[in-house]
């Protein structure tokens, strides 16, 4: 939808008393999961190797796991996609590439390209990165502009777009979340992991009301900090359908919490 920036901050306003107002509970079909054995749980999973040193045998390892678990995709950055592609073929498992990742500071123009590379590599989603100061700045039309370039530019595959939310307070997660559903998401996500913090259920739950009015179309992923089962599931019963996390194998396991940051 076409907004002037006076129109946004008018919508923008709307949606944050709205959402600060609900008092609904959140409710998907993953919210039942109790154990990592129930058959949904892996098909929540974005397994997540993201690391700059990570090496040709780890991103292997990495989709070694996703497959024997049954993940729904391997996250990497953009150098990795064509490894992870060529070892994911056959299975039921994705790739999945981050961009503008992990500042979100580069330009639009390097974003859409950045994110059709990655689609030409094999790339079947995309975790981009916002514009974050444009949202501490209130500059919500450049926001909606440079997330919905990629979205456009990636179409028909799926964009996560990355709210960094350790930076922002409750009324910027909002509008950010807005904006970004409204800029065509398919899912808000909470973090890098690379700038300390983490997903929390509070913020995870918050998203989920910003988000919910799209009725299915826009979901949540909860990611950065989520490295044990209970943690994903109480980011699961907050509203989250997607968790991404580097200890996909670990929580599998059941053999404690890998120590990281996402």
């Amino acid at each position: 939808m076409e907004r002037t920036e006076k129109e946004w901050q008018a919508a923008i306003g709307l949606k944050i008393s709205e959402v600060l107002q609900d008092t609904a509970v959140p409710s998907t079909i993953f919210a039942s999961i109790t154990r990592p054995t129930d058959k949904l749980f892996p098909s929540t999973v974005d397994h997540t190797l993201l690391k700059p040193d990570a090496t040709s045998a780890q991103i292997d390892q990495l989709c070694d796991e996703a497959i024997r678990y049954g993940f729904k995709s391997c996250c990497v950055n953009g150098v990795h996609v064509k490894q992870v592609s060529a070892r994911l073929l056959g299975s039921s498992t994705i790739p999945c590439a981050v961009i503008g990742f992990p500042l979100g500071a580069s330009t639009t123009a390097v974003k859409v390209f950045e994110a059709q590379d990655a689609v030409s590599c094999g790339a079947q989603e995309i975790d981009m990165v916002i514009d974050i100061g444009a949202l501490k700045s209130q500059s919500y039309l450049a926001l909606f502009t440079d997330i919905r370039a990629v979205v456009q530019g990636s179409f028909p595959i799926p964009v996560k777009v990355i709210l960094e939310t350790v930076f922002l307070s409750d009324e910027e997660k909002i509008a950010g979340a807005f904006v970004a559903a409204e800029a065509g998401a398919a899912f808000v996500k909470t973090c890098t992991g690379f700038m300390g913090g983490g997903a929390t259920k509070e913020d995870v739950e918050l998203l989920w009301k910003t988000i919910k009015y799209r009725e299915g179309d826009v979901k949540v992923k909860a990611s950065a900090a989520v490295r044990s089962f209970d943690k994903c599931v109480e980011m699961l019963k907050a509203g989250a359908e997607r968790i991404g996390t580097s200890s996909g194998a670990v929580i599998m396991q059941g053999t404690g919490v890998f120590p990281g940051t996402y």
